[in-house]
C-alpha cells in the first residue's frame, strides 16, 4: 500500500512540474532572447517552449489551431503584426500592476491585448567624411531629386518599411504617402536587396550614399565578430528625422498573451520579466534596442548616438493601414 501511495505521489509530481512551463510564438532570433529565457528558466523553473517562424506565419498558425494552440504568448518584432493579431481574436487583454509599471504607456495596447518589449527607431545612416546630410531633417526629405541614385532600402516585403510607409499614410496621408513612396524608388541606388547591415554596407562600398535602416542594427554592426562589419559602423553616422515635428517613425517588438493559453499564469510572469529591470537590461545590451522601461537606460553604444524625440503615434495605426502600405509598394514598383 505505501508504495501505491509513493507511485502516486511520484505521477502526481511529475504531472505538476510539467504543468509549469509556457509555449511562445517568437519571429524574433536575437540571441538576447536565448539568454532571458535560460535566465528565467533558472529562476523559476518554469520551463520555456519555443516555436519560431515569421510572424504571418504564426498568426495563421494561431487561426488553425484555434482552442486547441498549444501557445501562451504571442512574440513579434513588429506593431502591426500584433494589431493583427489581436483584430483576429487571437489576444486577450491582461493588466498586473507590474506590466503596467513596467512599460511605458505609448508602447502598449490601449486596450491592454499586448505590451511593448523593446523599440527601434528607423533612422538613415551615411558616411559624414562623403555625403553633406544636413538638407535631411524629415523623412519626406529623401524623396528630393538631390538623392536620385543614392538611397538604399530593404524590399517592400519587409515589415519594417511596411510599417515607416504605414507610419507617413497616418500623418501626411495617402497620397502624399503615394507620391513619397514613388520618389523613392526613383531615388534608390539599386533594386532593392539585403538586410539592413546590407544597406550600411552598401554606403561604405559606394553602391550609394543614404542607407534607411533600424537603430539597433548600427550596434550590432559595431560589436559585429566580423572586422568589416565593424569597419562600416565605425565609418557610419546615423541622424534622427523628424526632430521639429512629430518624431522620429519608432517600431515595437512586443507580445500577447494568446486568447486560449493553458499556462496564462506562467505567460504573465514571462512577461512581466522580459519588461523587468533585469530584463530590459539584456535587451539594451545585448541587442542594442530601445528599452520600454524607463528605468533602464540603453546601452552605452546607444547612448553615444543622444536622445531624440519619437513619434508618439498609435502603434496599432501600423496595423491599420499596413494593408494601405503594401498596395502603394506595389502601385509605385517598390520591389
Amino acid at each position: 500500500m505505501k508504495k501505491i501511495i509513493l507511485l502516486c505521489l511520484f505521477v502526481l509530481g511529475i504531472s505538476a512540474f510539467a504543468k509549469e512551463e509556457v509555449n511562445i510564438y517568437t519571429e524574433r532570433h536575437y540571441d538576447a532572447d536565448k539568454i532571458l529565457i535560460k535566465n528565467f528558466e533558472k529562476e523559476t523553473g518554469i520551463k520555456i517552449n519555443v516555436v519560431k517562424a515569421k510572424g504571418d506565419e504564426l498568426i495563421k498558425k494561431l487561426e488553425l489551431e484555434g482552442k486547441d494552440t498549444p501557445a501562451d504568448l504571442f512574440i513579434t518584432a513588429d506593431a502591426g503584426k500584433l494589431y493583427r493579431a489581436k483584430e483576429k481574436g487571437l489576444l486577450q487583454p491582461v493588466v498586473t500592476e507590474k506590466l503596467s509599471e513596467n512599460v511605458k504607456e505609448t508602447l502598449k495596447d490601449k486596450d491592454d491585448f499586448w505590451y511593448g518589449l523593446t523599440y527601434r527607431a528607423r533612422i538613415i545612416a551615411y558616411d559624414p567624411t562623403k555625403t553633406d546630410a544636413s538638407s535631411i531633417n524629415k523623412i519626406e526629405d529623401l524623396a528630393d531629386d538631390k538623392w536620385k541614385g543614392k538611397i538604399l532600402v530593404r524590399s517592400s516585403s519587409n515589415l519594417y518599411n511596411q510599417s515607416l510607409l504605414a507610419s507617413i499614410i497616418k500623418n501626411d496621408g495617402e497620397e502624399e504617402a503615394t507620391k513619397w513612396a514613388k520618389s523613392i524608388v526613383e531615388n534608390m541606388a539599386r533594386s532593392p536587396k539585403g538586410n539592413d547591415r546590407d544597406q550600411a554596407k552598401g554606403v561604405v562600398s559606394g553602391v550609394g550614399e543614404i542607407a534607411i535602416m533600424n537603430s539597433y542594427y548600427m550596434g550590432r554592426l559595431l560589436t559585429s565578430k566580423d572586422p568589416y562589419e565593424v569597419k562600416v559602423g565605425k565609418a557610419l553616422k546615423i541622424k534622427f528625422l523628424n526632430q521639429e515635428d512629430r518624431g522620429n517613425h519608432i517600431n515595437a517588438s512586443g507580445a500577447g498573451i494568446t486568447k486560449y493559453s493553458k499556462n496564462k499564469e506562467n505567460a504573465i510572469k514571462f512577461l512581466e520579466y522580459m519588461t523587468s529591470v533585469e530584463g530590459q537590461k539584456v535587451f539594451a545590451e545585448l541587442n542594442y534596442e530601445y528599452p520600454v522601461n524607463e528605468k533602464v537606460s540603453p546601452s552605452e553604444i546607444v547612448k553615444k548616438w543622444g536622445d531624440f524625440k519619437a513619434d508618439n503615434l498609435d502603434l496599432n495605426y501600423l496595423g491599420v493601414y499596413n494593408e494601405k502600405a503594401v498596395k502603394i509598394f506595389d502601385e509605385v514598383g517598390w520591389k
